[in-house]
């Protein structure tokens, strides 16, 4: 986790900092130490992906992005085959310096935005819900949008950086599109996506604009300087997106993700599936059983949010953690579920019993209840590959994990 930013965007109120200077050196040191201890706290072997976010991480030189690679490598297996990705905006994404992650060991640009996934917080919806933001600035293609949201680059920048990314890394390349902004109509929606199409057909995630409490564009709207999109025209932008981007080729394998000819995000689908990751950095995030300290269960990590207390802890201790909490077994097959069933593939039966190896799926969802409900109306699905949503349903994912969390709850 990068945590600085040349200037904070209008609609963003995550864990980042702009300052008049940083001192890469000493950030660079402690990002390396506290990948070194937690690596060991949590004893894994190798390691199947790295993603890199913040902030703004490609405002980190290459050599910081090598020096934390190398301390990866150093700690555990780092195997060639393993998902190096680096999130870029377009202003600190010129070729030169993309050749310089290239060269680092980044084998995956994210191009506008960092996906942080966490639980999702159920909402009762009657119509469609699409997928709120959870991510930093996304990527827009339009001058007017990019003010709008307070981005230091043009629309001719972000089209110029996607295009250096994809010719360093083919097939390797992502951007986000951001939908519900004030004033945008389903025709400006469209125009946008068929844009990103003609510029990038690897990977694409869609991102509805959450007004977020103390940020500027939240003030303007809710001040009525600016106007927001109505719930039905939400829905109705997403779906066309969907349409749209399925018929182009895209396999929609999560709720706001889309990849063709295979390039699904790795490290973003073992948050989906539940595996273990390590959140290194001013307020990461982490999932892991500290076997080094003896610990026998799967915890929750947060790391000390502000960077000059982090690097003191670091300095101290190897690591900043500031918050640790012990998963009770239900906890877990909560956010097995709620977050499982937010892929394509949903849980597969192998998946619960890593995590619920006495009280299957059928024993869960397959009795009288809610989830049989959902089956009856089409939303969802539990056959022999496992439960999931049908197409229609994973539009309403939000609407119906508070029955099958509380039907969990039951067992």
């Amino acid at each position: 986790q990068w945590p600085y930013c040349r200037k904070r965007c209008s609609y963003c109120n995550f864990n980042k900092y702009v300052v008049p200077a940083v001192d890469e050196a000493a950030v660079r040191a402690c990002l390396v130490r506290e990948a070194r201890t937690l690596l060991h706290l949590s004893q894994v072997h190798s390691i199947t992906s790295v993603f890199f976010g913040g902030g703004t991480p490609s405002l980190a030189s290459p050599r910081t992005i090598g020096a934390v690679l190398e301390a990866v490598a150093g700690a555990a297996h780092l195997p060639a085959s393993a998902e190096v990705t680096l999130e870029a905006n377009p202003g600190s994404a010129g070729t030169p310096r993309l050749a310089g992650f290239r060269e680092a060991g980044i084998n995956r640009l994210s191009i506008g935005v960092q996906v942080r996934e966490v639980l999702p917080r159920p909402v009762r919806r009657s119509s469609p819900c699409p997928p709120t933001a959870t991510a930093l600035p996304p990527q827009s293609l339009d001058d007017a949008e990019l003010r709008l949201l307070g981005r230091e680059h043009t629309a001719a920048e972000a089209r110029g950086a996607v295009e250096a990314a994809r010719g360093l890394f083919p097939g390797r390349t992502s951007i986000d599109l951001l939908f519900g902004l004030p004033g945008q109509s389903q025709d400006t929606w469209t125009r946008q996506l068929e844009a990103a199409l003609g510029l990038c057909d690897d990977h694409v995630s869609l991102y509805q604009l959450t007004l977020e409490r103390g940020t500027v564009l939240a003030a303007q709207v809710w001040g009525g300087a600016l106007p927001v999109p109505p719930q039905d025209l939400l829905a109705d932008m997403y779906q066309r997106a969907r349409a749209m981007l399925v018929a182009a080729g895209f396999r929609h394998y999560e709720v706001s993700n889309f990849a063709r000819k295979g390039a699904l995000s790795t490290h973003n689908l073992s948050y989906w599936q539940a595996e273990q990751y390590i959140g290194v950095g001013p307020g990461a995030h982490g999932r892991f059983v500290p076997w080094g300290e003896g610990g026998r269960s799967r915890e929750a990590r947060v790391q000390t949010l502000e960077p000059d207390a982090w690097m003191r802890e670091v300095q101290s201790h190897g690591h900043g953690t500031r918050r640790r909490v012990v998963l009770s077994p239900l906890e877990q097959l909560e956010e097995v579920l709620a977050l499982g069933l937010r892929t394509d593939e949903g849980i597969t039966h192998e998946r619960w019993r890593q995590f619920s190896p006495h009280l299957s799926l059928e024993a869960v969802f397959g009795v009288p209840g809610e989830a049989k409900d959902l089956q009856q109306q089409g939303w969802l699905v539990l056959d022999c590959g496992g439960l999931r949503c049908s197409w229609e349903g994973l539009a309403l994912l939000d609407s119906l994990l508070p029955d099958l969390l509380c039907q969990l709850q039951r067992c």
